[in-house]
């Protein structure tokens, strides 16, 4: 066995040791690391989280990248048409890491009752919509089925449904604009669904119906639509993919990322970034400084059997070894603590929604929790590996103790 190591489990499994002057210290120590596991577990846990969850969100509502004729406006409108006669639908095999393509419409419309009204986007949607991210959304009812004939099913917002006393089932009266000295067009759809997204700002304007209507209001062919939205595999992947996407498509057609869309909540959501950095580097120095404090306690606690090693002609390194061992003991512990504490919180938040966070101001209802073994490991090691690295320069200490000096007599 190991010279070092079998000395420093002597020390580790001595009970004098676990009764000793630096026992409070150690335990301490232990308790900083743990409690520095759990924060950084729960900032990084709740931050990716809550980027995954507003980045999702948005995602729903637009795709990744939307493709749109170079003559539109910046309003959510639908005004000039696109041929749906596209070398890259219904599937772009030009680009990798592209999973779907699909064609809508939007227009404004005024969503009318006998004492209010609310102004919102009606989008058209068609057979060929991806709605994965509204299954997760839908509160009640069922997703409209544009499959078949052109029917006059619609999906509306929580937000609306209660600002305007609408349940599933009821008829909604929509306004339609039409061009200059044209009449106004009127629509009755039926609420088949009742979605919440939680991203209120999108849940207050958009109702999903059949595209095929948007056409027949705007005087469009069946082969025009308002704009496309491609969905992607991997989001890292965004900025790469859309920019092969704008070199893919004609030059009359212009590929918008949702990050360019919706610039300010995507700068904002970056900020977490930095936050969970700085609690990750604060939480190691202060892990790192309470084990530095709990080894120099245990070298001056151990004088006496550091002069007995010297004496016996063992070298600085080889008793600093042992003292670091000692500490990778206890990091080690701290870590074990931290990971159980931690994750069992993330993990109650995740299957129980513990912790309420308001809609208005974070986009969610609840803390979103991200887990993946991938950071929970690098984040294990990185502090293991930080600690330690700590611990080398106070053990220093070894090489100026003499033995002469350290080694007593009773």
């Amino acid at each position: 066995m190991n010279f070092e190591l079998f000395i420093a489990k002597r020390i580790i499994g001595n009970k004098a040791y676990k009764s000793s002057v630096s026992a409070p210290i150690i335990k301490i120590g232990i308790t900083a690391i743990a409690i520095g596991m759990v924060v950084m577990l729960i900032a990084i846990a709740t931050g990716f989280g809550l980027q995954q969850k507003i980045r999702d969100k948005a995602v729903a509502f637009n795709g990744h990248i939307e493709i749109t004729n170079y003559d539109t406006n910046a309003s959510d409108e639908s005004q000039v048409p696109i041929s749906i006669n596209q070398d890259f639908y219904p599937k772009f095999k030009n680009v990798e890491g592209i999973t779907h393509v699909q064609a809508v419409a939007t227009k404004f419309a005024v969503i009318r009752t006998e004492s209010d009204f609310e102004g919102v986007v009606v989008k058209g949607v068609g057979a060929d919509y991806n709605w994965q991210y509204f299954e997760e959304f839908l509160m009640q009812g069922r997703l409209p089925d544009f499959s078949g004939k052109r029917n006059e099913e619609i999906l509306i917002s929580k937000y609306l449904a209660n600002r305007l006393g609408f349940k599933i089932g009821d008829k909604v009266n929509t306004l339609f604009g039409q061009q200059f000295n044209e009449r106004v067009r009127i629509m009755n759809y039926e609420i088949v669904g009742i979605y919440n997204s939680g991203f209120q700002e999108l849940d207050e304007k958009f109702c999903l119906a059949d595209i095929r209507h948007i056409q027949r209001l705007n005087k469009w062919g069946k082969d025009q639509i308002g704009s496309f939205e491609v969905f992607i595999n991997d989001f890292s992947e965004l900025p790469e993919i859309s920019r092969k996407v704008y070199q893919e498509t004609p030059s009359e057609l212009n590929a918008t990322p949702i990050t360019q869309k919706y610039y300010t909540v995507f700068e904002w959501i970056k900020v977490f970034d930095n936050n969970t950095y700085g609690i990750i580097i604060i939480m190691i120095i202060v892990a790192g400084i309470n084990m530095i404090t709990a080894l120099l306690v245990l070298i001056l606690e151990r004088t006496n059997m550091i002069g007995v090693l010297k004496a016996l002609g063992t070298s600085n390194w080889s008793i600093r070894k042992v003292f670091l061992y000692n500490a990778s003991y206890l990091i080690g512990l701290g870590l074990i603590w931290g990971n159980a504490i931690g994750l069992g919180l993330l993990f109650a938040q995740k299957y129980f929604k513990l912790f309420p966070l308001n809609p208005d101001t974070y986009y969610v209802s609840e803390a979103p929790v991200y887990l993946s073994l991938d950071y929970i490991i690098i984040l294990n090691v990185g502090t293991f590996v930080a600690c330690l690295l700590m611990l080398l320069i106070p053990s220093i200490i070894i090489s100026k103790i003499s033995p002469v000096k350290a080694i007593r007599f009773d």
